[in-house]
């Protein structure tokens, strides 16, 4: 009898979410939150690391300045919500498993994919092998370290986008015994109004980086970076913030990818090819009225409890809802002591409004701390993280602006 018994007990439906960046911790947190006292559904965490890395703090990072230590299984704690540390090497999704460090299984029957970008070192000779990255926190403290033993020289850091421009002023505030020459094909703050594009090369030109723009770097060597038309620019360490690519993962597992391997969704974050698996953050092509969503965390985070509204929906046999998103900000630290926050509309176009200096860095510390935070609430009150813009006209998908 007890046998018969234990096999008509009903299975735990399964969730497994790969990655606990922004996206991934949003959904994991929503989900076991709104299903900690429903019987029958098991969420699993799978990430590399036990600590949460503040991506958006990177650039700290990568200049010597030391985070707080905010623990993914300690957050979890009362959630229900198991967690696994491991890295994800494979996923078979005609079995429905996720192969974790080559030796363990998991099986899943709702996937949630969230195994974001890394920087694009793959286009470019010489850039794997010879430039430094932000990818994650230890890529981030090797150059730290790097930088600590050089008592003089020129840091080169490729690309003239956000990320570049935040990593350019942090090691020039850090280290004015350091030269730091910011390249890229475009100039810095390109996308902002004139205002903020201005405030943004003076507060540069203040720390002392050299901005060249409209150059393209094509080898990265030892000592040195090449640009197109045969300059040579020395260089006693190259950071590479040129671009970003997703992992082979997605595309290696059969599913839909767009040409830059992100996993194409349908309007409920499902994969179009494989509906069981949802795709969020960085990891995923998502389309809205203003085209195709980038990656940064202000969308990673709604990304991540629009998937787990969308689980939870079909667990009570409902219809997942669409997702909506539009931009409303674009904040930039210059190094500690300041800042330019551009405001924008949903479609990430830059409005004529802008912060500076003091109240920017006080704007941008809010929104860089502001995850964990957040989690903690949902935790609590799951339907606290349920509030995004959603962008209006700007997002409905088919609809002329």
């Amino acid at each position: 009898m007890g046998t018969r018994q234990e096999t008509d007990a009903p299975v735990a439906h399964r969730v497994v979410i790969l990655g606990a960046g922004y996206a991934g911790m949003a959904a994991a947190i929503q989900l076991a939150a709104r299903v900690k006292r429903r019987e029958g559904v098991q969420v699993t965490l799978v990430n590399a690391q036990e600590r949460f890395t503040e991506r958006m703090r990177l650039h700290m990072t990568a200049t010597g300045q030391r985070l707080a230590e905010l623990s993914i299984p300690e957050l979890l704690e009362g959630t229900g919500a198991q967690f696994v540390r491991g890295w994800v090497t494979a996923v078979d999704l005609d079995a429905r498993a996720v192969r974790i460090d080559d030796d363990r299984v998991l099986h899943y029957d709702t996937l949630v994919y969230a195994l974001g970008g890394v920087a694009d070192t793959s286009a470019v000779p010489g850039a794997e092998g010879h430039a430094y990255t932000l990818s994650s926190a230890q890529d981030a403290e090797l150059l730290a370290d790097r930088l600590e033993r050089l008592s003089s020289g020129t840091v080169v850091v490729a690309g003239s986008g956000l990320t570049g421009i935040e990593a350019a002023a942090e090691i020039a505030e850090r280290h004015p015994e350091l030269s730091v020459v910011l390249l890229g094909r475009q100039e810095p703050g390109a996308a902002m109004n004139a205002k903020a594009k201005a405030y943004v090369h003076a507060a540069l030109d203040r720390l002392g980086v050299q901005v060249r723009a409209g150059v393209e770097v094509v080898t990265v060597l030892p000592h040195a970076v090449e640009l197109a038309g045969g300059e040579s620019v020395a260089a006693d360490a190259v950071l590479w913030t040129s671009g970003t690519r997703t992992l082979p993962l997605a595309a290696a597992a059969g599913l839909a990818v767009d040409g830059h391997g992100r996993v194409v969704t349908d309007a409920a974050l499902r994969s179009v090819s494989h509906p069981e698996v949802y795709a969020i953050g960085d990891a995923a092509a998502i389309r809205q009225g203003h085209g195709v969503m980038h990656g940064t965390c202000q969308g990673g985070m709604p990304t991540g409890v629009h998937a787990a509204l969308s689980i939870d929906r079909v667990l009570r046999g409902r219809r997942p809802k669409p997702f909506r998103f539009g931009y409303y900000h674009t904040p930039v630290s210059l190094g500690r002591g300041d800042a330019v926050v551009q405001f924008t509309r949903p479609d990430d176009s830059p409005r004529r409004i802008c912060l500076t200096g003091r109240t920017a860095v006080r704007y941008k510390e809010t929104v860089t701390a502001s995850p964990w935070p957040t989690y903690g609430r949902m935790k609590k009150m799951p339907a606290s993280g349920a509030f995004w813009p959603r962008g209006g006209r700007f997002s409905r998908v088919g609809v002329a602006r």
